[in-house]
């Protein structure tokens, strides 16, 4: 995709959404919404005792779907979960906003990010009214910080008294492994959730991938969405509303300096144009102009998911946090040849500092230095080689598209600071200070928040 234009509400930059309003919004769209990502690595893979790459544009639109034109009379006359439906579908149509519960997911193609909306200002009545199934899942979800073995809600990144809709709530973030997908669908089921939503709004792989399964397990229709409008229209949203308070975005000060580089809070006022770097099981590298004009420059398919696949063949590690524990311990100029292992030193005429890799893996080629190190070294090598390339590929384009902010997004960077450092360092260094590497606190969820928005957005007037 070389252009792409944005699914997001065209009246303004704040989108449907007017945050701590406490007004609500016209019309609404009433599905769970599933966004799925072609990028994320930073996943177990370990067994699925949990409920738990890009593709192309969007296959429809929430105004189209049959369902929303079918008579009341059917349903009235169907099942009582089709009955069940109907009620709160009409509830909802009165209050212009979307029935509960409100969630948009993220499938990528190692890791499930979901976002869900728990509502706290429930009055008696609504909690009287309210279906038992809907109440289980907000008890489950929101009750526990771990599901079964590799499903985690990251608590430290909860949004707290957030107005939605003209509902305020918290925003949870849940993560759990692409592979456990079969048994969350399966959850659904046995939690009746086709009783709550006859349709989830989906985009990516993931999507594609368990289309039917979502349609056979569960009697749930999938509706796709486009994965990078997902990506920029949550990621604007975020950095909109703050990480309660604090801002969303940092960037590292003094990147060359090991002893001095410390994280910086910073803002994202008028970011256009940015370079915006999406960092998953393979990269995409967008040039995105404003909230509804943006382009896919290019990618690489040298990501999260690589760092990840090779670390398991190398060091036999299981887990992507795993990974990054031994990474942190090893040491990688046992496994690369430096400038200095060739030159004695520095290439001075091109500017190039003795410690720079010359050769990932370089010194791979001898049996003696091959039996002399550790899967620590090892681990630490596929992590420097990986982001090194990133960095380098997003220097070029920044450089090509005339663009001096860079924003690193994406699961690769979870509890990752050996790679996002060395970004900083890599657009500090090879710019001369020109290009400044910004993150993001969320790194990963924003095409899940993107899904969310989605479900809420204002119907446009005709």
């Amino acid at each position: 995709m070389d252009k792409a234009k944005s699914m997001m509400d065209k009246k303004g930059a704040s989108g449907p959404f007017h945050v701590n309003n406490g007004q609500s919004q016209r019309g609404f769209h009433g599905h769970v919404v599933v966004a799925a990502n072609g990028g994320c690595c930073s996943s177990s893979s370990s067994s699925s005792n949990a409920f738990g790459s890009s593709t192309g544009p969007n296959s429809g639109t929430l105004e189209n779907l049959h369902h929303l034109h079918r008579g009341d009379d059917a349903e009235c006359n169907g099942s009582p979960a089709k009955r069940c439906r109907l009620r709160r579908r009409t509830e909802s149509v009165r209050r212009n906003r979307p029935p509960f519960p409100w969630f948009g997911m993220d499938i990528g193609g190692t890791l499930v990010k979901l976002v869900y909306f728990e509502p706290v200002d429930i009055t008696a009545e609504e909690e009287q009214e309210e279906v038992e199934n809907l109440k289980s899942i907000r008890r489950y979800l929101t009750s526990n910080v771990a599901y079964g073995k590799t499903g985690v809600r990251d608590v430290h990144l909860e949004l707290r008294n957030l107005t939605m809709c003209g509902r305020t709530g918290n925003l949870h973030f849940i993560r759990f492994p692409t592979q456990a997908m079969p048994r969350f669908i399966q959850m659904g089921r046995d939690k009746n959730f086709s009783s709550l939503h006859t349709t989830l709004c989906a985009t990516g792989g993931g999507a594609y991938k368990f289309e039917n399964d979502f349609r056979t397990m569960a009697d749930l229709e999938l509706l796709k969405l486009d994965e990078l409008d997902c990506l920029i229209r949550g990621l604007l949203f975020v950095d909109r509303v703050s990480f309660n308070g604090h801002p969303e975005c940092y960037y590292f000060q003094n990147p060359s300096d090991t002893q001095s580089c410390v994280k910086k809070p910073c803002t994202l006022d008028n970011p256009f144009p940015m370079l915006l770097v999406n960092i998953g099981s393979g990269v995409s590298i967008l040039t995105v102009y404003s909230e509804n004009n943006y382009k896919r420059v290019t990618g690489t398919s040298l990501g999260g998911g690589t760092f990840l696949g090779l670390c398991c063949l190398l060091t036999g590690c299981e887990t992507f946090e795993e990974a990054l524990e031994m990474a942190s311990k090893g040491d990688s100029t046992n496994v690369d040849k430096l400038v200095k292992d060739i030159y004695g030193g520095d290439y001075e005429r091109f500017g190039l500092q003795g410690s720079a890799v010359a050769s990932s893996f370089g010194h791979m080629m001898s049996k003696e230095k091959r039996d002399s190190i550790s899967k620590e070294d090892l681990a630490r090598a596929t992590l420097v080689t990986i982001t090194n390339n990133i960095g380098s590929i997003a220097r070029m384009c920044a450089v090509n598209e005339k663009i001096e902010r860079v924003v690193f997004v994406g699961n690769f960077l979870r509890i990752n600071t050996v790679s996002t450092k060395l970004l900083a360092y890599a657009m500090d260094f090879w710019s001369k200070g020109q290009l400044r590497a910004l993150f993001l606190e969320h790194e990963g969820y924003f095409g899940a928040v993107g899904a969310l928005m989605e479900l809420l957005k204002t119907t446009e007037d005709p």
